[in-house]
């Protein structure tokens, strides 16, 4: 028998909004602005990966992500072509991890 706080919990990403793109002006990229999990960020996704790895999150396209809990304002990650803020937290690891999963894909259709 599941409890009623999990069946209200909301599954990671279910309540992602992407509130703004902008594609960048000098060169390729896409500036993404959004809200999930009483989180922030932006990130700068792309439509082809890094010509070095190390400037890419893994294997998401994305460049730059800055994730903020809106609570407190509290940056909790930070990857802007390398880890400058590494997620402090297990929920921010795990929304890194989703947006790092599939946003450049939804951003793109790919």
């Amino acid at each position: 028998m599941t409890s009623q706080n999990e069946c209200e919990a909301p599954e990671l990403g279910d309540d992602l909004q992407i509130t703004k793109t902008t594609r960048r002006a000098a060169g390729n990229g896409t500036w993404v602005r959004g809200r999930m999990n009483g989180h922030r960020f932006d990130a700068l996704v792309f439509t082809e990966h890094a010509e070095s790895a190390e400037f890419e999150l893994g294997d998401s396209r994305i460049s730059k992500i800055w994730v903020q809990r809106l609570a407190d304002k509290a940056t909790v990650a930070n990857f802007d072509r390398g880890w400058d803020v590494r997620p402090a937290t297990d929920e921010a690891a795990a929304i890194v991890d989703f947006l790092g999963a599939g946003l450049a894909d939804h951003i793109f259709n790919a």
